[in-house]
Formats: structure tokens, sequence, C-alpha cells
């Protein structure tokens, strides 16, 4: 293995639930809106299923090849040359969604606090501090989640907990006036979000304690979906019908804040969970794309290659959208199905695969 480091289960849940986390809190209200109106805040449930299937099948296929990543037991599963083509298809799928990832994060400072600062300024110097965090392999990335869940999600809570004054609970009665439909229909683009919990295949090969990698999986999609649930009832009991509008509702509701006429417009709240939790995102899909780079390319050490693959990340960002409504149309229409063919069907075809492979010559793990 190229990763001298090890983590243990938990590390892996506290990387995962800002990696799922970082963008979705500020980018899903208003795009599940859309579809779901008021029953917007049940849409992460039906959702958080699709991380749970996900954990599932990362988990299984660990079970039977556990000391590779997806990238490597492609080729053990389907042969050298179709598992070497699908392996650049994840290394070219990584590069676009982390590109797309540093793209929201200098949309949204450039945006809303730093509107004189160039964006690709704002993107590559977070693409620097997250080269200088994954040069120095799984454990720091493991400790600076570890440091950075627990500051983000104190905050997260002072935000909510400030806010419940603005709340009008009328806003979302009638609960399920038109059935499950609009629920399950706005439940597509979480979904995507929720698919992106294949990347505990690029970790559970260095846990310490690999039997409980499915149990912390399992947590952090639950946390992760309890998180959603509430983000989206919080605005949607602020704002009602006009979440769909917005483009960070969450934002805009940190500035409805105003306690005893001097504690308001707490935007810096916002920015903090944001910075915090994309800086954990970003250095984990980052990782994912320079290990499997050495990996797939059969290199002894992956540090070689971080900034140069960090250098074209900024490339992809700029050159991605044309502006942050196309990239925000984008995820709310083609990227579900983007997401969870590569993220939950192939592997899922990956695992059924092996089955089929090794169970008729008697290996098979169960």
């Amino acid at each position: 293995m190229i990763e001298k480091g090890k983590i243990s289960a938990i590390q892996m849940g506290y990387i995962m639930y800002p990696t799922i986390l970082a963008t979705a809190i500020l980018l899903v209200p208003a795009i599940t809106a859309k579809t779901a109106g008021r029953d917007l805040w049940l849409s992460p449930i039906w959702a958080s299923f699709i991380g749970l299937f996900t954990v599932y099948i990362a988990c299984k296929l660990n079970k039977r090849f556990p000391e590779k990543t997806i990238i490597e037991y492609s080729e053990h599963i389907l042969g050298r040359i179709i598992g070497k083509v699908l392996g650049l298809i994840y290394l070219l799928f990584f590069l676009h969604i982390t590109g797309i990832i540093v793209r929201e994060y200098g949309e949204f400072i450039v945006g809303t606090f730093l509107r004189n600062t160039p964006i690709s300024v704002v993107m590559g110097s977070m693409v620097l501090v997250c080269a200088l965090n994954v040069r120095g392999g799984v454990e720091v990335i493991g400790r600076t989640a570890q440091m950075f869940v627990p500051i983000v999600m104190f905050l997260f809570i002072c935000l909510v907990a400030l806010l419940i004054p603005d709340l009008k609970p009328t806003n979302m009665l009638p609960i399920m006036e038109h059935g499950l439909s609009p629920s399950l229909k706005g439940s597509l683009v979480p979904q995507g979000w929720f698919s992106e919990f294949i990347l505990i295949s690029f970790l559970l090969p260095y846990l310490t304690d690999r039997k409980k990698g499915m149990k912390w999986g399992m947590i952090s999609v639950v946390g992760v979906m309890l998180t959603v649930v509430i983000t989206n009832l919080a605005t949607y009991l602020i704002f009602g019908e006009l979440t769909a509008t917005l483009v960070y509702p969450v934002m805009v509701a940190a500035r409805f804040i105003s306690f005893a006429d001097f504690f308001e417009h707490l935007e810096a709240f916002v920015m903090a969970i944001w910075v915090g939790g994309t800086f954990v995102k970003i250095s984990m899909f980052y990782y994912a794309i320079v290990s499997g780079t050495a990996q797939w390319l059969k290199l002894s050490d992956y540090r070689p290659v971080t900034l140069p693959i960090g250098f074209l990340l900024v490339l992809v960002s700029i050159w991605l959208a044309p502006s942050l409504q196309e990239l925000v149309h984008f995820l709310g229409t083609a990227s579900p199905f983007y997401f969870l063919t590569v993220q939950t069907l192939i592997p899922t075809l990956l695992l059924l695969i092996a089955w089929v492979k090794y169970k008729l010559s008697g290996s098979w793990r169960t």
C-alpha cells in the first residue's frame, strides 16, 4: 500500500460527515424545495437510504479486497484492461466533482464576502491549503476532520437555536398534502450527495479497527441525514415557498437573527461552517484523486503528484461552468443520475460480478 498512515473508524466518520454535508447544507434546501415544496424536510430521509446502501456496498467490497481501494480491485474483478478503463473513469469523475466543489466554494466566498477578490485567488488559496493537508496523508486528514467537525457542529447548533424565534411552524402544514410523490422527487438531488459515501472505499483499507467501518459509516449517514433535515426544515419554516427562489437560504436565514438588538448579522457563522466543512470535503476528494492516480499508475508514492493535480483542479473549476446559475442548474437536473451511476450503480455491479466470479471458484468471503 502506498499509504502508510492509519485512522480509526470514528475518524473515518468525522471525515465523511463534512465531506457530504459541506456543500449540501447551503445548496440542497433551495434545490429540493423546487420539487418537494413544504415536504422538503422528508426528502433527505428517503435519500439517506442511498447513503446506507452505498456504505454497505463499499464495506462488502472491502471485505473481499481488504488492502485495496476501488481503483485497485476494479482490475481484479474486471480484468486488467477493463479495470484500468474503469479506474480512469473514476479518476476523471472525482476530478470533475472536486472542481465543482472548489467552484462552489469560490462562488460563495466571492458572492457573499470578498466581492472584489478574483475568484481564481480564492479557489487557488483553498486548493493550496488542501494540498498541504493531503500531502500529510490520511492520518492528517483524519485529525483535521476531528478538529473541525465539532466546531462546525457547535456553530450549526447555535445558528439553528438562534433562529427559533423566527420559525413559523404553519409553513410546513399540511404535511404530505399531495402524498409521498413530491418528497420522493425532491430526494433525487440529495441522493447524489449521499452516493458520495463511496469515498470510504479509499479509507477502509487504512482503518485500525476495520470491523467498525460499516458501523461508523452508517452513523455518519444518519448524522448527515438529520443535519440536512433540520436545515431544510428551518429554512422552510422561515421563508416558506420563497425558499425555492433563494440560492443560499441558510445564509439569508442567518441575517434574520437578532437577539437583544445587538447580537445579529451572524453571516460569519455560516462562513465558518462553510469554510471548515469545505476544507475537509475538498481534502477528502483531493486525496481520493491523488492516491487513486498513484495506484492507477503503480507509483510508490502519491505525494509528487499532489501539486500538479491541485493546479489541474483550479483549471477544471474555472472551465466547468460559465456561471453559478449554470452550475446550480446542473446540480438540480442531471447531477443525480450522473452521481448515482458512478458512485452507487457501478460499485453495485462490481460487487455482483465479484460475487458471481468468486462464488464459482469457492473463494468468496462471507
